[in-house]
């Protein structure tokens, strides 16, 4: 049994973590007033000492903690340290991300290192700081303190001593509103703040600071040092997989695009710093932090791929990464990729790169450059440019069982992977996620759910419905049928579909499952629908459904989207006979027709 400590944003992140899992679980919070659903996990509230800490991890037979509390809440963190030591229990910490400390800003160590040389201060750093900032009212500055919108916070500050006109509220989405701006026109010399992480808001309430001319004070975080420390969900789902792997039913793997990025990192480090670590840290896509076990070979380092228990014929194969110092005077780029031994060719228009190009996605690319930007960082800015040819061994014999052939990518394996992990489903499992997603969705009381492909689909069509709460979103996979199927099965009555092209011309066909096992993009059916739209074009050289987009007519596009969003409601509207339906078709910029 895993117990969690949350509360806050990253226990939010971690409950989302945990669920994936199916296995019961504990959420603690001190307050009990964060609004989370839990499915597998149950809630206990209210603040635990060491003892009762103690005994609760003894009755409920807990193997596992995840400390995702505030980084500021040190009491607690030394209790969870303390019992995890007592009883042999690991834990792990859910850290946020931290931006470098800008030493523009005034950094103190704790609350008496306040200068004295102010005026007004605002205040932001929580209700139960207010008993350590009374001593500067006694030294004649003004204090405003902004706290939660909360009964029980504003009854515990005036508790503590605050006035009525001392206290500013959170309140709607500006990083400073509710300060002093509102209050008779006043405004404060300075801020103070917690170094409260990207999650915190922290960048956003130092800008808006910067921007009103005030002078800027922020408390440093405390140290907290467990043995396992993740900043992101994908990092506490492996640790959760590796101390206690019964809980995940499928373990999650790395991607290729990650393994070559590692091999990479760990060349580097050897050229520049003379060092071979066991292991290298890896900025994931979404900005998180993960270790990634690295070896050496004579001019190489590598990176073994783990697909965890998805289905992957890559897995165990190793990525090498070669990096050499390029002298040639005409590169202007610091940071040259190029593909190796078993790193296919794109031979065919279409993809992100043009035809000849080595077969490394975007997504790989930029992990790359991102990360070694980061490791050369703190060196010099004057070495030479950077060479990294990635190769595969194994790539060209592994190539011929996947769908690179058929897609115009020869030589080898293609280097991919969006969000840098791959986190195992079988289609049973899935399906089960979204119906439980999609439960939470009719929980939520939204007026409407949106169903997407993905995190990109998502995100552009987000912008349409911006008061929609965040469980009114869920992704299908490629799993549309079944999604309005459980739609229809929960009484949703409004349901808006968001696809991009190349799933929707697959679902215009009537695939209900887009996967590319399951379906394959048809031309000779394409055609017949941009006749039907009055275009006339040769799509016989594209290889992906997208190249669409730039091919037709400007003018013809509505016209070919009308017609496959019609062909696309004939499948779909049938598995939602009681509600209504609204498809929306997305392309590459985000741009939304319907």
């Amino acid at each position: 049994m895993i117990l969690v400590f949350g509360g806050t944003t990253e226990g939010r992140k971690a409950v989302e973590v945990l669920e994936e899992g199916g296995s019961p679980y504990f959420y603690s919070t001190k307050t009990g007033e964060q609004d989370i659903t839990l499915h597998h996990g149950q809630r206990i509230d209210g603040a635990l000492d060491e003892e009762a800490m103690r005994a609760f991890c003894l009755a409920q037979h807990i193997r596992l903690m995840v400390d995702a509390a505030h980084p500021f809440a040190s009491q607690l963190h030394q209790t969870i340290a303390q019992v995890s030591e007592v009883l042999n229990i690991p834990t792990i910490r859910y850290e946020r991300i931290y931006p470098e400390r800008d030493p523009h800003l005034e950094w103190i160590e704790d609350y008496s290192q306040i200068p004295q040389d102010i005026h007004t201060l605002l205040a932001t750093t929580g209700v139960q700081s207010i008993s350590k900032l009374k001593y500067l009212e006694t030294n004649g500055i003004k204090v405003f303190y902004r706290i939660l919108p909360r009964e029980s916070s504003i009854a515990l500050a005036k508790k503590l001593g605050a006035q009525e006109d001392q206290l500013c509220f959170f309140a709607g989405s500006h990083p400073l509103n509710g300060g002093l701006a509102s209050r008779q026109g006043a405004e404060a010399d300075a801020i103070l703040l917690k170094e409260s992480g990207l999650s915190g808001g922290f960048l956003e309430k130092v800008e808006a600071a910067k921007a009103k001319g005030m002078r800027i004070l922020v408390l440093k975080r405390p140290a907290i040092n467990f043995e396992h420390s993740v900043n992101g969900p994908y990092g506490l789902r492996r640790a959760v997989e590796k101390l206690l792997p019964e809980f995940y039913p499928l373990h999650s793997g790395l991607t290729t695009g990650t393994c070559a990025t590692a091999a990479a990192i760990a060349a580097t480090i050897r050229l520049i710093k003379n060092e071979t670590p066991a292991e290298v840290p890896v900025i994931l896509p979404n900005g998180e932090t993960i270790q990634v076990p690295v070896s050496y070979g004579e001019d190489y380092a590598s990176c073994f791929k783990e697909a965890g228990d998805d289905p992957d014929v890559t897995n165990g194969i190793e990525v090498r990464a070669n990096v050499i110092y390029e002298h040639k005077d005409t590169e202007t780029q610091r940071i040259i990729i190029k593909g190796g031994e078993g790193v296919g060719t794109i031979t065919l228009p279409g993809f992100d790169y043009p035809p000849g190009s080595p077969a490394i996605n975007k997504a790989p690319r930029e992990m790359i450059e991102t990360n070694l930007k980061t490791v050369l960082s703190p060196l010099t800015t004057n070495l030479s440019p950077l060479k990294i040819t990635i190769s595969v061994p194994q790539g060209a014999e592994i190539a011929r069982r996947t769908f690179n052939p058929r897609l115009g990518i020869e030589g080898g394996i293609s280097i991919i992977g969006v969000s840098g992990i791959v986190k195992p489903f079988s289609e049973e499992a899935f399906i089960e996620s979204i119906r439980k997603c999609m439960t939470v969705a009719k929980a939520s009381g939204s007026e409407r759910v949106v169903i997407n492909s993905g995190g990109k689909s998502e995100r552009f069509v987000r912008a349409l419905y911006p008061t929609l709460p965040q469980q009114a979103f869920v992704e299908y996979g490629n799993y549309i049928g079944e999604t309005l199927k459980i739609a229809h099965e929960l009484n949703i009555k409004n349901v808006t579909l968001g696809v991009m092209l190349g799933k929707a011309v697959k679902l215009a066909q009537g695939h209900l499952d887009t996967h590319s096992k399951k379906a394959t993009m048809d031309k000779v059916f394409i055609n017949e629908m941009l006749q039907e739209a009055g275009i006339s074009m040769d799509i016989s050289n594209i290889t992906l459904a997208r190249e669409l987009w730039e091919k037709m007519p400007q003018e013809k596009i509505q016209d070919f989207v009308n017609v496959v969003i019609r062909h696309c409601e004939t499948f779909c509207k049938p598995l939602l006979p009681e509600g209504s339906l609204t498809i929306l078709l997305i392309d590459d910029e985000g741009k939304i027709y319907k």
